[in-house]
């Protein structure tokens, strides 16, 4: 807890209502024609259009294949495949929702290095014939269950300048690489190219520089050894606003191909997976404020309690990664104070901004409702089923 000595030392997050909303003329009208029982996301169809067209934009040759786990809504999937998208599945059950909804199999890649020998011969049924593997025994597993499929080998980033670096869960040296390389070859598998994912909210295009030039060495390492490679996946990555500035989407991506490009050449095929940086701007979620609160009257920063929290669509907020934006109904000219912001559960992780408070207005109160800006990814789908009998976050579409 800061305490008032200290206070002016920390940076607190604005009040976004400050700023130009993201939210939609179709978000704004549904929400303010309905009366909302538990927290809800209102996603639009629409600006996920308009973003989807932006990327492809700026990408130009590169296939893009949505990662389904951002946002697995159907409304989401079909609007994607009317798009011409193609998908990044990490499991047998994302699979199957994109062939229910209409999407090819060729379209699909089994992006996950780490499956289920019964969900790769399912998937091989089915017609995927794309897999991704990073160890040993994942390519005896698919030599096995998907003969003669083709492979993408995913190399480890050791740097990162991304807002939210990755770990080290996924990947595998360059020297493991060329060796699987071989190991895959052997077993009569297409070891086709390499994969990589340079970590979430890469803000900037020159971001991406360290891991390209990573993917650059064993890529020529793997030419060197015999390996004809041809494809190149560049993973995710791209941004979302969460209240630090990103680029224009088209420009963005187009720098971003350029760089690909100086480095691979025209005849290489790019591959992206885009999750967060397609579907986060095009959801807000409304929530009500439940308690507003101080544990002493002498205590400099107050607490704000909403219906939603960490485990009902903000698992991001875990360690204050994700910094959303919030808007409220009050004057844009109210005072603002620093709060805390924490969920509604018993459990007392479930504190979303206390390291750095959000300075939210003066006159906030119980039943308020407020808007969490920029959230359409990695919120439903991450909501618990129902922890401490909360419902679990719901969703409806617009545009």
């Amino acid at each position: 807890m800061l305490h008032a000595a200290n206070l002016a030392e920390f940076s607190a997050v604005p009040v976004s209502h400050l700023s130009t909303s993201a939210v939609s003329a179709s978000q704004d009208a549904y929400i303010r024609a309905t009366r909302f029982e538990r927290p809800t996301m209102v996603f639009d169809l629409e600006m996920l259009r308009r973003k989807y067209s932006a990327l492809a934009e700026g990408l130009g040759t590169a296939s893009i294949h949505y990662a389904v786990k951002a946002n697995p809504a159907p409304q989401v999937i079909a609007t994607l495949i009317a798009q011409g998208a193609k998908f990044d599945a990490a499991s047998r059950g994302e699979i199957d929702l994109c062939l229910s909804l209409g999407a090819a199999p060729e379209d699909i890649a089994f992006g996950n290095t780490i499956k289920r020998a019964s969900d790769i011969a399912h998937a091989w049924k089915m017609g995927i014939r794309q897999f991704a593997a990073d160890a040993e025994d994942e390519l005896f597993k698919i030599a096995e269950n998907a003969p003669g499929a083709r492979v993408i080998l995913r190399m480890r980033i050791e740097r990162s300048q991304a807002d939210w670096p990755l770990s080290f869960k996924f990947g595998c040296s360059k020297r493991e690489a060329l060796r699987l390389m071989q190991l895959g070859s052997i077993l009569g598998l297409d070891i086709a190219g390499i994969s990589f994912h340079a970590g979430s909210q890469l803000r900037e295009a020159g971001m991406w520089q360290d891991a390209l030039d990573t993917a650059a060495d064993l890529w020529s390492a793997a030419q060197d050894a015999g390996f004809a490679l041809r494809i190149l996946n560049i993973g995710g990555g791209f941004p979302a606003f969460y209240g630090q500035p990103v680029g224009n989407t088209r420009d963005y991506c187009a720098e971003v191909m350029a760089s690909v490009r100086a480095r691979f050449g025209d005849a290489v095929h790019v591959m992206a997976e885009p999750g967060r940086g397609l579907v986060a701007e095009a959801g807000v979620i409304v929530s009500e404020v439940m308690l507003v609160s101080k544990k002493d009257a002498d205590d400099p920063l107050r607490w704000v309690y909403l219906d939603i929290g960490m485990f009902s669509g903000l698992a991001e907020t875990i360690g204050e990664a994700i910094r959303y934006q919030i808007e409220t109904d009050h004057d844009l000219c109210e005072a603002v104070e620093p709060s805390i912001l924490a969920g509604p559960s018993c459990d007392s992780m479930d504190v979303l901004y206390e390291k750095t408070p959000v300075m939210l207005p003066a006159g906030l109160r119980a039943g308020d409702q407020v808007r969490i800006l920029c959230t359409g990814a990695y919120t439903t789908s991450y909501s618990s089923v129902g922890f401490n009998g909360f419902p679990p976050l719901d969703a409806v579409f617009v545009g």
